[in-house]
């Protein structure tokens, strides 16, 4: 029993750590790629070709002052941003970056817990993580804040929608919502030794969670609950400091957490084709499976990066059209025909 606790201890702060590095680093690689996307030179002073520019930022934020408006509700206030990046640093919990390594004669799962309702953990999860925000633009006091929280509330349930029906698509295929069942289900190949990745067996329902996923982590051009030309910073607008910094926290966190999951879905996860050949074992074979994980995963956040420097912000009633009238129609019709084609399967065979 001790065992146990030390392991999944021992995970939780691996993958907290993890996941601040890899923040500082997504925040200087998205600042380079804008750089290079407006022809601009990027960060270049602090530290070498500027790398420790997101340090100095974190810095900055923890000798800011908290302010907080005379109107505001203290409480909520404070309660906000811890809501949202506990409940993104939680999400991770549930996706697998490799099989299993042995450590001192003792096999270890590369996941803090392989759940059978890993999809369903998911979803409640980032159902959650709009409290964080609608609370934050509701105890602020503030118009701005305030139709920042509205605006975040009714995107997540317009493209939640879209999100979990698209998924649902994947479930079929695989038979489980376990997601280490539904990584190993992509390991095999079809069609001349393609790879049976969801991407290619699922590709509508791939854009429409790839579309989904840029409006439940407010990113470009889906960004409206804190468009600074309408709404100054949105939901944000009244926060400052430490508390500002944990918002832009769990929201690079909300990025690498969709494009884990993007690639656990959709690109085989930690399953790489053609690994027979390869003839890798042990800890050899779950060393490549992590590092086929991180290139998968670091492809995805280089493209929701790039777009972000590429498209222009959608009006917000272009974003609710979308949602409604385009996405959740073909994710259901998709569903339709995924489901068909299974049953027509199933009983032919």
């Amino acid at each position: 029993m001790i065992e146990i606790a030390l392991e999944a201890g021992a995970k939780v702060v691996l993958t907290l750590i993890t996941l601040l590095t890899l923040v500082i680093l997504t925040v200087y690689t998205e600042r380079r790629v804008s750089a290079f996307v407006q022809n601009r030179i990027g960060p270049n002073r602090v530290g070498p070709k500027g790398i420790l520019q997101a340090v100095a930022d974190v810095v900055k934020l923890l000798m800011k002052e908290d302010i907080v408006p005379k109107s505001a509700n203290k409480s909520i206030h404070d309660l906000a941003p811890m809501i949202s990046i506990g409940v993104a640093m939680s999400t991770f919990a549930v996706i697998p970056i490799g099989s299993s390594i042995e450590v001192f004669g003792r096999e270890v799962k590369l996941m803090i817990a392989d759940v059978n309702i890993g999809i369903l953990y998911i979803l409640a999860l980032t159902s959650m993580g709009v409290y964080g925000i609608t609370l934050a633009g509701w105890s602020s006091n503030s118009k701005y804040s305030l139709l920042g929280g509205l605006r975040s509330s009714a995107q997540l349930i317009s493209y939640e929608l879209s999100m979990g029906v698209s998924i649902i698509g994947v479930l079929l295929i695989s038979g489980s919502l376990r997601l280490s069942e539904i990584v190993q289900t992509q390991a095999a190949t079809v069609w001349a030794g393609i790879p049976a990745w969801n991407v290619f067996l699922q590709p509508v329902a791939f854009v429409t969670f790839v579309v989904a996923a840029f409006a439940e982590t407010n990113r470009l051009p889906f960004d409206l609950p804190e468009a600074e030309p309408e709404l100054v910073g949105g939901y944000h607008t009244e926060y400052s400091g430490l508390k500002f910094g944990l918002f832009m926290l769990s929201e690079y966190v909300n990025m690498i957490v969709a494009s884990a999951i993007i690639a656990t879905l959709f690109l085989g996860g930690y399953a790489f084709p053609w690994t027979d050949q390869l003839r890798l074992t042990g800890n050899m074979l779950a060393l490549a499976e992590v590092l086929t994980f991180c290139a998968k995963v670091g492809a995805v956040m280089f493209f929701i990066i790039l777009i972000r420097w590429t498209l222009p912000r959608v009006r917000y009633d272009q974003l609710m059209n979308l949602g409604w009238k385009v996405m959740l129609p073909i994710a259901l019709a998709n569903l339709v025909v995924t489901a068909s084609i299974i049953a027509i399967m199933h009983w032919a065979s």
